[in-house]
């Protein structure tokens, strides 16, 4: 059975920890609205963050960041759990996450994670954050 976790207004860092707690414990979760995830911080830190983020490396040899939002909150997940270890890696492929509500979730219930919820002063969204990196954000 999937759980679907709406992340509408929660905070990157907090959603992503209790995600990640819960895919550790054999659970499997479909995220949903990722790109209304919350990033807390000034808009020129947060831009100077990924930006840095997305210029180290090689583009051969990585590491290489994403652009996408839903791929940006699977990313941060993937940094919460020991994803090199064969259970780490088992419990990162029971998560996806979705730009949106894609179409066979739609009229559902869906869960909200109340303890990742707080409405800091300043932030962005990871749409936004997607949209300054060059990502191609399409909505319905």
């Amino acid at each position: 059975m999937v759980t679907i976790i709406d992340s509408e207004g929660a905070v990157l860092g907090r959603f992503c920890t209790i995600v990640a707690k819960r895919l550790l414990n054999g659970e499997e979760i479909a995220v949903v609205n990722s790109e209304k995830v919350l990033v807390t911080g000034k808009k020129a830190m947060i831009k100077a963050h990924y930006k840095h983020e997305r210029e180290v490396g090689t583009y051969r040899k990585g590491p290489f960041y994403p652009r996408m939002p839903d791929r940006i909150l699977k990313r941060c997940v993937r940094g919460m759990i020991p994803y090199q270890e064969p259970h780490g890696r088992a419990a990162f492929k029971r998560l996806k996450c979705y730009i949106g509500v894609p179409k066979e979730f739609k009229g559902q219930t869906f869960e909200k994670i109340t303890a990742a919820e707080k409405q800091p002063v300043n932030f962005m969204t990871l749409d936004e954050i997607a949209q300054f990196l060059g990502a191609n954000v399409y909505h319905e």
